[in-house]
């Protein structure tokens, strides 16, 4: 999984300054990768996310849920969008981590943006047996 950040809060409420076109070539870059990656068939899935201020927090208690209200300003980065994808080498995963973090700002200035990856685990293989004291 390719995680992309798109800074802090204020870098959030910095996009309402960008013009139309910096926005329509920023959308067109990303669009443009997906489809890239979804016609080799890298692509598992790919989605942009809200900004901070629509996200909130979930913290299990003995009450109940407890909800926090985003957004965050104890967060330096938030969470953007994200892409799993399925390669065959690291190679081939560096260079779509370097197109992802290469999409162009304001004036088509590249943001040259972090992108995490983290590696998906597989559920580990357990038997019926090991299952069993789990089971109602």
């Amino acid at each position: 999984m390719l995680v992309s950040y798109g800074g802090s809060q204020e870098d959030w409420e910095g996009l309402a300054a960008w013009s139309d076109e910096d926005m329509h070539r920023m959308i067109a870059y990303m669009r443009d990768l997906d489809a890239e990656l979804r016609a080799s068939g890298e692509l598992l899935q790919s989605e942009g996310l809200s900004g901070p201020a629509r996200a909130f927090v979930v913290r299990g208690s003995d009450a109940g849920p407890v909800v926090v209200d985003g957004p965050f300003a104890e967060s330096k980065e938030v969470i953007a969008g994200y892409w799993v994808v399925d390669v065959a080498s690291q190679e081939r995963l560096l260079e779509i981590a370097q197109k992802a973090s290469a999409c162009p700002g304001p004036g088509g200035k590249l943001l040259n943006q972090p992108i995490e990856v983290h590696p998906i685990m597989g559920a580990p293989d357990v038997d019926e047996d090991t299952l069993a004291p789990y089971q109602k």
